[in-house]
């Protein structure tokens, strides 16, 4: 049975997140031809600005979806194998016999064994993702630090792997989702962030979309607040940042609009072909960065609730802003939604996160937003 939109029931929901202690978020609801936007609190703490429905935003890891497209769309044409070893394209990046081991399908699904990198390239967060070990300072030390990818890939080839080559679970690494950036760049000849914008991007029309050119979120946005699990207190505004620290695995800036119409258009197989579509459809057990073991597909993952049907989507974080993008299976029921607080949750004496009222009250709302 069809749940319509409700409104009212989408505004009380929205506004509980607030009230349980988000600064500010927003998100848009549709199905079918009906649509809600909403927004609630504030996009500037200081001045008390409030957010809107329409503002652009850091979205973080959603990047992998348009980035994984990019790639599938290459494999279509013929000038990238899955199944081919990334030694093929890339073999300066991941020399000898590791490379000849990780195929491009791994990179793109976190089974290629490969480490985070993000611990050696943030010093502070030495313990990432076990995050009692970790501490803010890098975040600030590096707001304006312009890392190149290579850089950072060496850091996450160097480091002890997370697995072999096509074990499962896999381990969600940046990591891949770098390499493919590179692998994009060798078969193009142009940057991966130009493949993107012109191959997926534009062929989805949207038009509030696009990788940052500076530190700064160009048009309206909120400030957004990291608080590092109670460390930062209060919470920081990290809005100005060099986003090259992930590129083409988390740096899209977007909208709650624009991600609606990408996903949709990427499940009605308009993106990439509907066999493309299959196979990032096809999911393997994956390690998040939570230390959740979550269905991954290629830079697509599913969600559902009991009784109910299947979403497909992706989550993102950077450091202060966080985003959800969830579209039901059929294309009609669809979720974007973007917060300018990250990493609420203090911890417990084993570093474990202590629950928050923002936990329940976002949940809440993507259970109304979804299944109404």
């Amino acid at each position: 049975m069809r749940n319509a939109l409700d409104p009212a029931e989408l505004d009380t929901a929205i506004d509980n997140v607030h009230r349980a202690g988000m600064p500010g978020l927003f998100a848009e609801v549709r199905d079918g031809d009906q649509v809600w936007r909403g927004a609630a609190g504030t996009a500037d703490t200081a001045t008390g600005r409030p957010v809107t429905a329409d503002m652009r935003h850091r979205v973080g890891s959603i990047t992998k979806t348009f980035t994984a497209a990019a790639v599938l769309q290459q494999a279509e044409n013929g000038r990238i194998g899955l199944d081919t070893p990334i030694s093929h394209y890339l073999p300066e990046l991941v020399p000898g016999e590791r490379g000849d081991r990780i195929t491009v399908r791994m990179l793109i699904n976190h089974t290629s064994g490969l480490a985070e990198y993000l611990p050696y390239a943030y010093p502070s967060l030495k313990g990432f993702p076990d995050v009692a070990d970790t501490g803010p300072q890098s975040l600030e030390d590096n707001r304006f630090t312009r890392f190149h990818p290579a850089e950072l890939i060496e850091m996450g080839v160097t480091a002890p792997p997370s697995g072999a080559p096509g074990s499962t679970p896999g381990v969600y690494s940046n990591t891949n989702y770098l390499l493919l950036g590179r692998l994009l760049e060798h078969v193009t000849g142009t940057t991966a962030e130009q493949c993107v914008t012109r191959n997926v991007i534009e062929r989805a029309g949207l038009r509030d979309t696009g990788f940052p050119t500076g530190t700064h979120v160009e048009g309206p946005h909120s400030q957004i607040y990291e608080a590092w699990f109670g460390m930062i207190d209060p919470p920081r505004d990290y809005s100005v940042y060099d986003m090259s620290w992930v590129g083409p695995a988390a740096a899209l800036i977007t909208t709650v609009t624009d991600l609606n119409r990408f996903f949709g258009k990427l499940l009605a197989g308009e993106i990439v072909s509907p066999s493309s579509l299959a196979q990032m459809q096809r999911t393997v057990p994956v390690v998040s960065q939570e230390r959740r073991t979550i269905e991954y597909g290629l830079g697509l993952y599913p969600a559902k609730a009991p009784g109910q049907a299947t979403f497909w989507g992706h989550g993102g974080t950077v450091w202060g802003g966080g985003a959800l993008a969830m579209t039901r299976a059929d294309g009609n029921r669809q979720l974007s939604v973007a917060l300018n607080l990250q990493r609420w949750n203090t911890l417990d004496a084993a570093g474990r996160p202590r629950p928050h009222p923002i936990d329940d009250a976002l949940a809440a709302l993507c259970r109304v937003a979804m299944y109404g």
